[in-house]
């Protein structure tokens, strides 16, 4: 069974931090505050937890669509392609925010995920506890969008409701507050000019 640790945003406790990136690190999985929707996570080099989050998902691994939760922009080019400068300072304008970048994908990214992806998605949420969280571990944590089963309500936002579903499926919830009911927007910057894929929260 999980546990519900609660994590005041304006005053962060580093002893928890430091408690969830320990059970990161030991291939556990998380449920997290973004600044949009809850995110369910795991260390990016922790096969086995990507493995974990994939069943959760009922996806299989070369067809999951991850964001790569980062603390900044200082570890994108351990896994894109050159970005030309024009998708740099846009990434830049907009990050830390409510943004999912689709990037071309270097080498490491199918030798992480043993499959044939080009594309990588990469997010620096304005949260300070998935930043945190993120820093401490010293590298990037995967993400994917907690959903509601309801068809009406997309996301789950009270996390004891995240905690209750989750409780026997993941190693840690975090309560962060309440969660948001719009997902990032997500921009593809693979081509020769940036196209939004999806429209959310964040305004270009």
């Amino acid at each position: 069974m999980s546990m519900l640790i609660e994590i005041i945003p304006e005053n962060i406790d580093m002893r928890k931090v430091r408690q969830i990136t320990e059970c990161l690190r030991d291939g556990g999985l998380i449920i997290y505050p973004t600044d949009t929707v809850y995110g369910l996570g795991c260390d990016i080099f922790h096969k086995e937890a990507v493995e974990r989050i994939c069943r959760i998902k009922q996806v299989k691994p070369d067809k999951m669509n991850f964001s790569f939760i980062c603390n900044d922009l200082s570890h994108i080019s351990d896994f894109t392609l050159n970005i030309d400068t024009p998708t740099y300072k846009l990434m830049k304008r907009c990050l830390p925010g409510p943004f999912t970048f689709i990037l071309k994908a270097n080498q490491a990214v199918p030798k992480l995920f043993k499959n044939k992806k080009k594309t990588v998605g990469i997010r620096v949420p304005d949260n300070a506890i998935a930043r945190y969280i993120v820093q401490e571990l010293g590298h990037p944590i995967i993400s994917t969008s907690v959903h509601h089963e309801d068809d009406i309500i997309d996301y789950i936002t009270d996390p004891y409701a995240i905690y209750q579903r989750y409780k026997d499926t993941v190693d840690i919830v975090i309560d962060g507050g309440p969660g948001g009911y719009q997902p990032s927007t997500v921009v593809d910057c693979t081509g020769d000019e940036p196209i939004i894929m999806r429209q959310g929260i964040g305004m270009l």
